[in-house]
């Protein structure tokens, strides 16, 4: 493929359709229905980018994207389209990848703490209304004014949990939080930690301008996210994305207009972003998309339908290009009219009769000029790729993983104190306090427990000495008496018989 400075080469037709670098940061679309060739489009676009130094970050949604990393050969249908093209200088390639896998298992882990991504992001992943987003962003008020860092699932779950317990305390600061709404937030917290993922929140936490590199050659990185699985949790994918478009355009200087883009980023099935998403996160795609520009960087939507991004979006979307819809309902009907009238009349092309009869690989192209101004729509065939088209073995990925720039940077998860082992140590201490308390109010219970009984069984004691001394002064009494009144008895005996012996006859004598 042959590409500049001035223009990459994207497609064909009696002309070539080229896009500027100098307006490639004014952002695109690419739709169509499924099995168009949407995806070819945007690898090839992908190879342009970095063929000139733009590195790139995209997701790979059906694993096919693999295939840039190595090169392309040749068959039949790749032949005849460079030769209907008449496209000179046309090699295969290969291109320099970065995988990423918010599980770990197909690339380098991709992470974030709780803190960075916000309550707003947070609130739109786990699905909370009005009033539990309000209580979420206040249970982080509470964690930035007590110290408390929110780095994982778990540290959000703790604080969750300790405001719950301590609802009272926390009233009169900052308002009424309800019981119920943390209920939800945790019901939340744990379908989202059953989704895995719990493993997007920690440390080391990614670092986007690793996805600004070039290698040795001074090629543009293309970053690939392994998307296939993510897409079991449409919720969390979209959010992902978001984030990373938000930290794109918080941490990046602004930069003006510049000859050609800091980075590209293509965002696939871009309709989920838009799914169910409440005013203020439309309002902060809004933003995203009519400013991020100025710190250099290109948003593409991927979708099969224009109508799937509101037209406040859709109109900032400069360079399009657009494969066949299906008008088969009201609604596919809808989608054509909105697609043909997105575009810059062309007076030799009805183009919402184009959009139903194209074929595989082709597309309505428009760009914008120099001037910014988008270009007449035309019909035309996508260049084919230089690389390999569709994915890569197990054993190439593995071996492009090992020869990442940031091999690695981001495999060892790092868990640091936070609000988790703060609050579970507050927790722990409170336990063993009241567990010192009830054991201190228990031995108390026994000593005087045991008080009582030493006093009775002195007084026992003392009850039984005095009884002791009582009887042997009653035997000593008693034998004293007794021996009184015998020697008295004795006595009266003896003068009794004494006198009946002596009295029978005074007269009477013995001598």
């Amino acid at each position: 493929m042959i590409n500049s400075e001035k223009k990459l080469l994207i497609a064909k037709s009696e002309i070539e359709l080229c896009l500027n670098p100098r307006m490639a940061n004014r952002h695109g679309l690419i739709a169509g229905a499924t099995g168009t060739g949407k995806t070819v489009s945007l690898q090839v676009m992908a190879e342009a980018f970095s063929s000139i130094g733009v590195p790139v970050f995209m997701s790979d949604i059906k694993g096919d994207l693999s295939g840039v990393g190595k090169i392309g050969t040749s068959n039949q249908r790749i032949s005849d389209r460079i030769s209907q093209l008449q496209i000179e200088g046309f090699h295969h390639t290969s291109f320099p990848v970065t995988f990423w896998d918010l599980f770990g298992e197909q690339g380098h882990p991709l992470r974030t703490t709780i803190s960075e991504m916000g309550p707003l992001l947070l609130g739109r992943l786990l699905n909370l209304n009005d009033i539990q987003n309000s209580v979420l962003t206040l249970v982080f008020r509470i964690a930035d004014d007590n110290d408390l860092l929110l780095l994982d699932l778990k540290d959000l779950q703790k604080m969750c949990e300790y405001i719950g317990n301590n609802l009272e305390q926390f009233t009169t600061k900052y308002g009424n939080i309800s019981a119920a709404s943390i209920g939800a937030i945790q019901r939340e917290l744990i379908g989202l930690e059953e989704q895995n993922a719990d493993k997007f929140f920690g440390e080391p936490t990614i670092d986007i301008f690793d996805f600004m590199q070039t290698d040795s050659n001074g090629m543009g990185m293309i970053n690939i996210l392994a998307a296939d699985k993510l897409m079991m949790s449409p919720r969390t994918y979209s959010t992902l994305l978001l984030y990373l478009m938000s930290e794109l355009f918080e941490r990046l200087p602004e930069v003006g207009d510049l000859d050609k883009p800091r980075l590209v980023f293509f965002f696939d099935e871009a309709h989920l972003l838009f799914n169910d998403a409440s005013k203020v996160v439309i309002e902060k795609i809004e933003q995203v998309v009519r400013l991020i520009r100025s710190k250099g960087v290109g948003i593409y939507f991927i979708t099969q339908n224009p109508i799937d991004i509101p037209e406040t979006v859709l109109g900032q979307l400069g360079n399009k290009i657009q494969h066949a819809l299906r008008a088969f309902t009201p609604r596919d009907q809808k989608a054509v009219k909105t697609a043909a009238e997105t575009f810059r009349a062309n007076p030799s092309l009805d183009v919402e009769k184009v959009i139903s009869e194209m074929g595989v690989g082709e597309a309505l192209v428009s760009f914008l000029d120099e001037k910014g101004i988008p270009s007449m729509v035309e019909r035309a065939k996508v260049l084919p790729p230089q690389a390999q088209i569709g994915p890569i073995s197990s054993d190439e990925r593995a071996n492009l993983l090992r020869q990442s720039l940031v091999a690695g940077v981001y495999e060892k998860a790092v868990d640091r104190e936070s609000a988790f082992e703060i609050l579970q140590n507050r927790v722990n201490t409170q336990i063993q306090e009241v567990q010192q308390e009830k054991e201190r109010i228990l031995l108390e219970k026994e000593q005087t427990e045991r008080a009582k009984i030493e006093a009775r069984e002195e007084k026992q004691r003392e009850k039984s000495a005095g009884e002791g001394i009582f009887g042997d002064l009653t035997k000593v009494v008693g034998r004293s008496v007794t021996q009184q009144i015998g020697s008295q008895l004795g006595r009266a005996l003896v003068r009794g018989l004494l006198g009946g012996l002596m009295g029978g006859s005074k007269s009477k004598k013995f001598f």
